[in-house]
């Protein structure tokens, strides 16, 4: 059995129905940490998943694009869990339109979920960190969004690139509390969202010609979780650890090259 780094810890995750969220949720449960599983509708299969790792599992619904139902979640599970030690701002919205045929209510809904929604959620927690005195960790999930400008997606770029920088100013403020902030950004994710821009052939053959030969897994982002909210990791933060399989790398500038004729001697 692996040993339980996270044992006694409490932790919330958003967006933990599904995909990478529910897949970090099962990574810290079986890392001995009690967890609230956050989403918009109850999460019956993550919380039975979490269970198996005999911790305490609770749902933890709620908007996080609300700032009153952010508040109130975390409150209630502090009062359930007696604190909390760890955040992962996971969850999100996005939709794929050119920003000026935008509909403006899904563009709007992005930016509301992926910017205000991780800023309510490390607001309440920092304070109940702060309050607690014991530390903590938050790990935001972001994206190479951020700096890269992809097209039909000026939304959720601008939502991640503000996510950045939330996070490692938050890093600094918080700092003296022993309160570490880090960021993830992960690659191309083998998820349920990805279907919704992606059909199942095309996800097969793009994955195939990344770098490492495929889409990474949801599990692959939660190792990174687990990883940055270890007490080993204690003097990690402000940082961002890319999980992406090389994605962001020169890849088909190398191919450029080897494909390249030869000079003739």
């Amino acid at each position: 059995m692996a040993e339980k780094r996270l044992k006694g810890k409490r932790a919330i995750v958003t967006g933990a129905g599904r995909g990478i969220g529910a897949a970090i949720a099962v990574a810290l449960a079986n890392a001995g940490a009690d967890v609230a599983v956050n989403d918009l509708v109850m999460p019956e299969e993550t919380i039975k998943a979490c269970k198996k790792a005999k911790v305490k599992a609770i749902p933890a619904l709620a908007d996080i694009g609300s700032q009153e139902a952010v508040d109130q979640m975390v409150a209630e599970v502090c009062k359930t869990l007696g604190g909390v030690d760890i955040l992962v701002s996971n969850a999100a919205f996005s939709d794929r339109e050119l920003f000026y045929e935008a509909d403006m209510k899904g563009f709007e809904k992005t930016i509301q979920v992926c910017m205000w929604g991780p800023f309510y959620l490390a607001r309440a927690v920092a304070k109940q960190m702060i309050k607690q005195k014991k530390g903590g960790n938050m790990v935001f999930i972001s994206s190479p969004h951020a700096y890269l400008a992809i097209p039909g997606a000026t939304a959720y770029n601008m939502a991640k690139a503000a996510l950045d920088q939330l996070a490692k100013t938050a890093a600094v403020e918080l700092a003296e509390h022993r309160v570490r902030v880090n960021l993830i950004h992960p690659g191309w994710t083998n998820t349920p969202g990805e279907r919704k821009f992606f059909t199942e052939k095309e996800l097969q053959q793009y994955g195939s010609e990344l770098p490492m030969g495929r889409l990474a897994e949801p599990t692959d982002i939660a190792h990174g979780v687990v990883f940055l909210c270890d007490p080993a990791s204690e003097y990690i933060t402000g940082s961002t650890l890319l999980i992406d399989g090389g994605i962001v790398l020169p890849y088909k500038e190398m191919y450029r090259v080897k494909n390249r004729p030869k000079k003739k001697s």
